[in-house]
């Protein structure tokens, strides 16, 4: 999992759209459901939902984060580790969510796996990764944006650039099929990001 600096606990700016749409998901299992936060940087969006009733653990590999989570907020288990970890220790979950993670590993096969492996039968996986489909890569090439929205020199930036089937793909490998899929930020064809949710076959 690629590594983000963090040097407080103030929301990332994704947070806005991505908290309601992760709120309504997480109704079709209520508190006290167990959740997983994969790559949960500061800590705040594990937070938030540890505040609805929900048991939260969440890692992520950045040590300031975990840090800087364990002192901000008491009511979540907090500790270091990634996708690519043996996260058996932790045992199983009705849920796991992993928000603006996917498009930053080398290898989104064995994230698959790890998330998988952590959900119950029935279990809900939340995602979410910056959306591309059609309209919105037009637009960019005819604005010239894709030099900035590609940028090389974005320390621990995007090195995978997710479309809803690739993302629908990764996990039907692992059994989890897609539930549900919502485009977020700004109009449907130019969104900013995508949450899919997949459940887990029993």
């Amino acid at each position: 999992m690629g590594q983000l600096t963090y040097t407080s606990n103030t929301p990332a700016h994704t947070n806005a759209y991505l908290l309601p749409v992760v709120r309504r998901l997480l109704r079709s299992a209520p508190p006290p459901a167990r959740v997983f936060d994969l790559g949960c940087g500061n800590g705040t969006i594990a937070h938030e939902i540890a505040t609805l009733g929900y048991e939260v653990t969440a890692i992520d590999p950045s040590v300031d984060g975990i840090r800087i989570a364990t002192e901000s907020f008491s009511d979540c288990r907090f500790a270091v580790g990634s996708a690519y970890d043996d996260l058996s220790i932790y045992g199983s979950f009705d849920v796991l969510i992993s928000l603006e993670v996917v498009e930053h590993l080398f290898y989104p096969g064995r994230y698959a796996r790890t998330i998988a492996d952590l959900l119950k039968p029935q279990g809900i996986a939340i995602i979410s990764t910056p959306y591309h489909g059609y309209i919105k890569n037009l637009a960019l090439s005819i604005f010239n944006k894709w030099e900035a929205h590609h940028d090389p020199l974005w320390e621990g930036g995007h090195i995978k650039f997710w479309t809803r089937p690739k993302l629908v793909r990764l996990f039907e490998e692992v059994g989890l099929y897609e539930n549900s899929f919502h485009r977020v930020g700004r109009i449907p064809p130019l969104a900013m990001g995508m949450v899919v949710s997949f459940k887990k076959r029993a």
